[in-house]
């Protein structure tokens, strides 16, 4: 590894504040962030879990959306069918919670540690995101709100990890006569 635990919390804290601020997220907003651990330290995903790397970047990530009031959702790893743990307060009513501690090997050391320091943390099968950060390739697309509209941001790597991000809006309807809300679009409005 080239690179401190420090290093990943401050890669992960930039990479934060650049989506934050590109998909214009506000307080009470989802933020959806799937992580390897194991990529993070330059292992194939599964291979080498790794809590200092998770908590690095979970520190990173929570230094800019907890003073803005963002929801962290984080997704565990397939063998929790990518489940998602959140505070509870984030749900909308209705939403059903799943029983489900995340373990190293069994949700990932980024759910466990987001697991850890949440004040009422719950697990779900699902939520629908307003942004959200692929850290290693985990796939966190089923997570996000209709429409994803892919981000580069300056980070490629949050250590070894590629980094891929993403922020959400409206779909548009209504064809060709349709007059649209360039607001709610992030100016992604079709001409």
């Amino acid at each position: 590894m080239d690179f401190t635990y420090e290093d990943i919390k401050e890669q992960a804290r930039t990479a934060a504040a650049e989506l934050v601020e590109i998909a214009k997220l506000k307080e009470g907003d989802i933020f959806v962030v799937g992580c390897s651990s194991s990529e993070v330290v330059g292992l194939r995903m599964g291979k080498g879990s790794d809590i200092r790397a998770a908590e690095a970047v979970y520190e990173g990530i929570m230094s800019v959306l907890k003073p803005r009031g963002i929801y962290l959702a984080a997704q565990c790893c397939e063998h929790l069918n990518r489940a998602i743990i959140v505070e509870k307060e984030a749900l909308l009513p209705g939403t059903e919670i799943v029983n489900v501690v995340p373990q190293p090997h069994a949700g990932g050391s980024f759910a466990v540690t987001a697991y850890k320091n949440a004040k009422c943390p719950v697990a779900v099968e699902g939520i629908k995101a307003d942004a959200g950060m692929d850290i290693g390739g985990t796939l966190i697309g089923m997570h996000l709100k209709k429409v994803a509209v892919p981000l580069r941001l300056s980070l490629r790597h949050i250590g070894c990890a590629p980094v891929s991000c993403a922020r959400t809006r409206p779909k548009f309807i209504g064809g060709s006569r349709a007059v649209y809300d360039d607001a709610l679009s992030g100016g992604d409005i079709p001409r």
